[in-house]
């Protein structure tokens, strides 16, 4: 089989996050294929080839399903919420193409268009869907609604403004912080290309390692920060990878690991390289204890 020659398969991409069969378009299946999707195939800032430079825009979705789901070696959220949105697409759901920002990421991009995820049409109410952020952040859709959400001892709540919505987060001990902003205008692949094209400028000019694919990859920055003020600890090597679990997510940035489970979050620094390492392939396969 020819790589990026008719690979996606949508009973194959069930079959890999373990929901085989589900093909029902209702709120119980779409939160299964949801955290089925964010436990089976990881967040990993660096899968993406940058031999070619960074492209966000033009992507072959078949040899993105191959590598990213079949291979197992997910992606950021331009590849993992890009397939989602076709997976959701095919099976019969009513989804749109979103898009976030981050503080950071307007502070350093000057940009609203951000990051990749998408909005679900569903039985008189609107749900956000998002598989390709590193985290922490929601393992189930979530509602778009006024009122305060609770997944797994975390909270959630989206908070209207002039501009959107502000999505908050917090965990049982941590307070209130933003993960993103949104509006709810319909995106198209296409409004990532200003983006792309700022990032290549950067990678041009930065002869040596590459820039983040995925500027949400700096606005985690704020988030662990603010988790760090009550547990404490401090930034590594430039990595950047999460994978969710049954009752909370492990995200891995730099040095920092940080765990949410039930809600109880703990922030550690990784020091041993050979650690390190250790973490960084268990959360890549998903060998999580």
């Amino acid at each position: 089989m020819e790589r990026g020659d008719d690979v996606f398969d949508v009973s194959d991409y069930l079959q890999r996050i373990g929901c085989a069969g589900a093909t029902g378009v209702d709120a119980a299946t779409l939160r299964r294929l949801h955290k089925s999707h964010l436990m089976a195939i990881p967040y990993n800032g660096a899968a993406q080839d940058l031999r070619d430079g960074i492209r966000l825009v033009d992507l072959d979705e078949d040899a993105l399903f191959e590598t990213s789901v079949v291979d197992g070696h997910g992606g950021t959220c331009f590849q993992l919420a890009r397939l989602f949105h076709r997976l959701l697409g095919e099976l019969g759901y009513d989804v749109t193409l979103m898009a976030a920002s981050t503080a950071e990421g307007r502070e350093n991009f000057g940009l609203d268009v951000e990051h990749m995820f998408s909005r679900v049409a569903l039985d008189g109410e609107e749900w956000l869907v998002d598989v390709g952020y590193p985290g922490p952040n929601y393992i189930e859709p979530l509602r778009i609604t006024g009122t305060v959400q609770t997944q797994y001892g975390c909270q959630y709540r989206l908070v209207e403004n002039a501009s959107g919505f502000a999505l908050q987060r917090r965990g049982r001990v941590s307070r209130w912080s933003v993960v993103y902003t949104f509006t709810t205008k319909p995106r198209q692949w296409s409004d990532w290309k200003e983006l792309e094209e700022h990032l290549n400028r950067e990678y041009a000019a930065t002869a040596a390692a590459a820039p983040e694919a995925c500027p949400i990859a700096r606005g985690t920055d704020r988030i662990f920060g603010e988790i760090e003020a009550a547990t404490g600890a401090h930034d590594g090597l430039d990595v950047l990878c999460g994978r969710a679990f049954d009752d909370g997510q492990v995200v891995l940035k730099g040095r920092r690991c940080l765990t949410v489970r039930g809600g109880r979050e703990e922030v550690r620094t990784i020091k041993d390289d050979d650690e390190h390492r250790d973490l960084v392939f268990r959360i890549l396969s998903g060998e999580l204890s």
